[in-house]
């Protein structure tokens, strides 16, 4: 068995920020899983290398390269023809579609190209846009030959009632999942509680949670440890963020550790119903998303107070704090106190009191990323 690599590319971990200013492209969660997981589960291994930007390296643990170190490109999702084809590659070979590598050893001349059908993400609003697709594979592979808890007498279930898992510890009450869109999986520990509508497809993760009444739309996945409420639709949460409260959250992706604040609310489509552009961190300027719905993207740690209005393709950096009245800038930079520039030291302390309440820890190789980010005002 080859020594497995995955590897960012330097172009596309910037097109994926603000998501990946602060990860690997590995470890964005798209589906159930993040993309890291994924291939851990598909080639069967405990753990997978990760080559990434200097500034995040001291984040992963130290590489060991060697002959027979196979390098995967990190923004493809496996599948079992995808896995079978890199499995076969010898060590003057590599796999690419076009003129893309996909996976490759060190000296690999030889090219051969995928017959296999491939998902990447190049842009932060891929995550949401792919997530019914990868939300039905992760669904199909983890719950293969495994049998679920059963529902509680007082929820109802809609359509097949084979595409609901719900995980053990998980707690359901009088709740209605609707499986005709698309399967729906509950995590161990997680909690959907009383009055919840859910259509599929729908992923809430270990220890994630719904409030009272929440209305949930797919293809939507919530992280581990995520809390949401109000009405959400075809987003993804990474994990240990929070939507609590009524307020509506669509065609978006959240990083960790953010909190939206009550009656927080982003656009998703514009009134003239035109294409939405979006900021990119390469162009440095915004660019056509190619979607008619298209919502927010926010980085680790930013927080939103209450009734705040995100506009359409909003870009928010890491560790913002955002009051605006009227909407906020369609980009907002890192570390923004308002119209004012964040603290540094006031942002590491909202950052560890946060994560003080999950019984985490900020790290001192975070805290180096963070300083990295605020010196270079991104």
């Amino acid at each position: 068995m080859p020594n497995f690599i995955l590897r960012d590319d330097a172009l596309i971990h910037l097109q994926l920020c603000p998501l990946t200013l602060t990860r690997s492209i590995a470890d964005c969660r798209i589906g159930i899983t993040t993309i890291k997981e994924k291939w851990e589960s598909h080639l069967a291994i405990s753990k997978i290398g990760i080559s990434t930007m200097d500034y995040l390296h001291d984040l992963y643990e130290p590489l060991h390269i060697s002959d027979d170190t196979l390098f995967i490109a990190s923004h493809y999702l496996p599948n079992e023809q995808l896995i079978k084809e890199i499995l076969q590659l010898k060590p003057n070979e590599s796999l690419v579609f076009g003129e893309q590598i996909i996976a490759s050893y060190q000296l690999a001349a030889h090219k051969i190209e995928t017959k296999a059908n491939l998902i990447c993400v190049k842009h932060p609003w891929d995550l949401f846009s792919q997530n019914a697709v990868v939300l039905e594979e992760d669904f199909t592979w983890i719950t293969k030959g495994r049998t679920s808890q059963c529902l509680d007498i007082h929820s109802k279930i809609i359509g097949d009632p084979n595409r609901l898992f719900i995980e053990e510890g998980a707690i359901v009450n009088a709740s209605i999942f609707n499986t005709t869109t698309g399967s729906i999986y509950i995590g161990k520990e997680a909690e959907v509680m009383e009055n919840t509508v859910i259509r599929g497809g729908f992923a809430l993760c270990e220890h994630a949670g719904t409030k009272l009444s929440t209305k949930v739309y797919g293809a939507t996945t919530i992280g581990p440890y995520c809390k949401i409420g109000g009405e959400v639709n075809n987003s993804i949460l990474f994990g240990y963020s929070n939507k609590g409260h009524d307020g509506f959250l669509g065609n978006s992706v959240i990083g960790e550790w953010c909190n939206l604040g009550a009656d927080t609310n982003n656009s998703n489509l514009k009134n003239n119903y035109s294409e939405v552009k979006s900021y990119s961190y390469a162009a440095k300027g915004e660019v056509k998303t190619g979607l008619q719905f298209c919502g927010l993207m926010m980085g680790d740690h930013s927080k939103s107070s209450i009734n705040t209005m995100f506009n359409t393709g909003t870009v928010c950096g890491v560790s913002a704090n955002i009051f605006h009245s009227g909407f906020p800038p369609k980009f907002i930079r890192s570390f923004s106190w308002g119209d004012q520039r964040f603290d540094f030291e006031k942002a590491l302390e909202v950052a560890r009191r946060m994560m003080e309440r999950r019984g985490k820890v900020l790290t001192k190789e975070a805290i180096s990323v963070l300083q990295h980010l605020y010196t270079q005002s991104v």
